[in-house]
């Protein structure tokens, strides 16, 4: 939909007041605030032709006019590709990660604070989603006597680690041994496609079956327990949405809270929005009904160019839209910038 440069300086100022007062918005208000140099009747006359259009909605018939769904829609395809934080906005915001993060948890809690707090919304940070990463080196090291430390690396740099059982008896060399068939058979597969089964057959090939089953199912549990816990997400200032006007009304706080309540509800708003640098849903368009009254807005962020995670926030569809992109996309990319330099720093503590 496109609309004559006037109708949409007066929807943009419509916007602009609804998202500051959360009031229904008046003709004599606009004439007043909005700078545009129009009498009240012109500007009641834009209104009645916006609200024939769908983009704005009365709840009272002696009341001001509030933008639809529709509205929010066509101004946020309007600015989605332009938003950016200021240089003070970037700083102020990095003064939270000024002391060094030096693990993947740490860097989600921390986002998760800032972001909702930066917006005054709730804020979502899911952990990185690494079931799908590709392998790229599997490498097994004698701790001691039925203890060995199993390493994975991913194509795109990610370390994780974790310390196994293996048989009484296993040198370092037959763990060297193992490592690089591993290695050699299962480089370029995703983690979730390498079974215990698989690994068994490279111990077939070996020609040694004392203990082969325990052994080939202790590394397939350390390998995917490295990961175990990867569906989990972040949240914080659920109480900020509970503060705002638009859920005073107890049915619509009732079905926040019930969404609040239930973590995976947000795995599947972020899982679903890892295709997309930037995703904005506003009202109905989200699929799970409990969010009809509100916006989610999500970013991604990425290892080494490979989306491996999102951040979302969760707020009234009146939301400041052009700021919470702002944020979201600075934060996504701050999150790459500091998960690459924790999995550079791993590696280069693994070479060393």
């Amino acid at each position: 939909m496109s609309l004559d440069e006037r109708k949409m300086q007066i929807l943009q100022a419509i916007i602009d007041d609804y998202i500051t007062t959360a009031s229904p918005v008046g003709s004599r208000t606009i004439s007043k605030h909005a700078g545009l140099g129009l009498s009240s009747a012109t500007i009641r006359n834009e209104m009645y032709d916006l609200k024939e259009l769908g983009l704005l909605e009365q709840p009272h018939t002696s009341a001001g006019s509030m933008p639809s769904d529709k509205a929010y829609r066509l101004y946020v395809n309007s600015i989605i590709q332009s938003v950016e934080l200021s240089e003070p906005e970037r700083e102020q915001l990095m003064v939270h990660f000024s002391d060094r993060l030096s693990d993947l948890e740490e860097v989600i809690k921390r986002t998760a604070v800032v972001l909702s707090s930066a917006t005054n919304y709730m804020s979502m940070v899911m952990t990185p989603q690494l079931n799908d990463i590709s392998l790229n080196r599997i490498q097994l090291i004698y701790i001691s006597s039925g203890k060995a430390l199993l390493i994975i690396v991913s194509t795109n740099g990610l370390l994780k680690n974790t310390t196994i059982d293996i048989p009484d008896g296993v040198t370092p060399e037959y763990l060297d041994k193992i490592s690089a068939m591993m290695t050699t058979r299962f480089a370029g597969c995703k983690l979730k496609d390498v079974s215990e089964n698989l690994i068994y057959d490279l111990f077939i090939e070996l020609g040694e079956r004392r203990e082969q089953l325990s052994f080939a199912s202790s590394i397939a549990s350390g390998m995917h327990s490295t990961y175990a816990g990867q569906n989990k997400v972040e949240v914080r200032g659920a109480d900020k949405l509970l503060s705002l006007p638009e859920f005073s009304d107890i049915e619509k706080a009732r079905e926040l809270m019930s969404a609040i309540e239930h973590k995976e509800t947000f795995m599947t708003l972020l899982n679903d929005a890892m295709s997309m640098e930037l995703s904005v849903k506003i009202g109905g368009e989200n699929a799970d009904p409990k969010f009809k009254n509100s916006s989610v807005v999500t970013a991604t962020y990425k290892l080494h160019g490979e989306p491996i995670g999102s951040l979302g926030v969760v707020g009234p569809t009146r939301m400041d839209y052009a700021k919470v992109l702002a944020v979201l996309k600075f934060l996504g990319d701050s999150m790459s910038s500091m998960i690459e330099e924790i999995c550079d720093d791993d590696n280069g503590k693994k070479d060393d």
